[in-house]
């Protein structure tokens, strides 16, 4: 059979430009570690049960992403890992969870990888009293850890919304902010509140180990904004419906080198592969931002009004483009609009063309909610909580994940700037409304599920 060397050298110089002009990474590659079968008598025992489970289990984790690298010339930014809630580890064990938390860091810096999730509760229907203990650690558990990320699903459309979760969330972020208060809160920038959490997320600090996943996965989340953003560059003057179909196409290529680290890492480690994340995730380094992608289709900036039907079109064409490409498609998928990770993001707030309020409608098409922003530090547990509330309720009724990742630094006020260092950037703090729904938030119970959510 011929091969038409012109088409084939074209196509291999396409990825290399993709590779070192136009930022294509792999954002991460994480491997999912079920700690089920890891409770012991006692905490110790337990501890150490799940430290060597994932050390054996990930010994050759980063050793194998770094020859991947190093043979395809693809970035790989992070190596990670998920594993099972820990409040599930941790049930019917005396002690204090967060020595679990502190085996899990003792692990990450053995294996040298750059998070851990997992340390989580999944509490839409209810609470148990591990869940609850678990909960309360959380605060301590992410200001004593470096590496370790929580989160806590308050929310299914199937469930509901457990009210008395969200009131509990906005205490436990003020309270992980105010431990954390000289390095900038790092603690809440390593706690995620979802609704409608997904089991194979790569993505950090939301990742865990899902219940119905195999003993051990791999799963990759790409990356790209930069590759779409040149994709489209060149379509001045050209309509919507062509600047879509760049979109997929450039998505394809990207989740095609996705699949290709996703089977290699997998067949090496001798696990099987679970997903591909579509997830366009944007740096705070100039050319890598979806805020430019929107504003490359004609916004002057961000926020203006059209950002919400541009970043429509974004997420359905990148998620288009990338389920032609692999047929494992999972986590979260679509694109994420992280302020303080996002160059566009920050410039945008910066000039007040980005309220919470489009934020928060921005949020109801995208892959996920209230991502990395810094809100002003006297901002009360009852306002976070109905922040948490209101990306809860959009999930719920729109059968989406979606989810609140807030910072509320003690002595900031709007304008002010916090630096979280690498990947997570840096953010200008944000004005929220100040007028209260302590009333509301401590009437507690449950919202119940749309009637849509029953589906059987």
């Amino acid at each position: 059979m011929a091969v038409d060397f012109r088409i084939a050298s074209k196509n291999i110089l396409s990825v290399i430009q993709m590779i070192e002009d136009y930022r294509l990474d792999i954002r991460t590659v994480t491997m999912g570690i079920s700690l089920i079968g890891c409770t012991r008598a006692t905490m110790e025992d337990t501890c150490r049960a799940v430290y060597d489970r994932v050390t054996t289990r990930a010994a050759r984790l980063v050793e194998v992403c770094e020859g991947i690298e190093r043979e395809l010339g693809i970035p790989i930014v992070n190596k990670r890992i998920s594993v099972s809630p820990v409040s599930l580890v941790a049930a019917g064990v005396e002690g204090n969870p967060v020595e679990i938390a502190k085996a899990l860091d003792r692990a990450a810096a053995e294996l040298g990888v750059n998070f851990v999730g997992g340390y989580s509760a999944l509490v839409e229907k209810g609470a148990t009293e591990s869940d609850n203990r678990l909960i309360r650690s959380i605060p301590e558990a992410l200001t004593v850890t470096d590496a370790v990320c929580g989160s806590v699903n308050v929310a299914t459309s199937r469930a509901g919304i457990n009210m008395d979760a969200v009131r509990v969330m906005g205490e436990v972020v003020k309270e992980a902010a105010e431990l954390t208060r000289e390095r900038s809160s790092i603690a809440c920038a390593k706690l995620v509140v979802f609704a409608n959490a997904v089991g194979d997320n790569p993505f950090m600090a939301g990742a865990f180990h899902g219940i119905e996943e195999p003993d051990t996965v791999v799963s990759v989340g790409v990356s790209g904004p930069g590759v779409v953003d040149n994709a489209i560059g060149s379509l001045e003057g050209a309509s919507l419906n062509e600047v879509a179909e760049e979109i997929k196409k450039a998505a394809f290529k990207i989740t095609r080198a996705g699949q290709l680290v996703g089977n290699l890492a997998a067949e090496r480690l001798g696990v099987p592969f679970g997903i591909v994340d579509l997830s366009l995730a944007p740096t705070a380094e100039v050319g890598d931002s979806v805020a430019h992608i929107l504003e490359r289709m004609g916004l002057e900036q961000v926020g203006t009004h059209g950002t919400t039907a541009a970043l429509a079109l974004l997420n359905d064409a990148v998620k288009k483009g990338g389920m032609m490409a692999c047929s494992r498609v999972g986590g979260l998928s679509g694109s994420f609009i992280p302020v303080s990770e996002d160059q566009g993001m920050i410039d945008a707030v910066r000039a007040g063309s980005i309220s919470m309020d489009k934020l928060e409608a921005m949020t109801s098409i995208c892959s996920v909610g209230f991502d990395m922003i810094a809100i002003p530090g006297d901002t009360s547990a009852e306002l976070i909580s109905g922040m948490i509330a209101d990306e809860a309720a959009i999930g719920v009724m729109n059968h989406k994940t979606t989810a609140a990742r807030l910072i509320p630094v003690p002595g900031t006020k709007p304008g002010d700037e916090v630096n979280f260092g690498g990947l997570l950037g840096y953010a200008p703090v944000i004005p929220v409304n100040e007028k209260g729904n302590d009333s509301f938030i401590h009437r507690g119970g449950f919202i119940p599920a749309p009637v849509h959510g029953f589906r059987n």
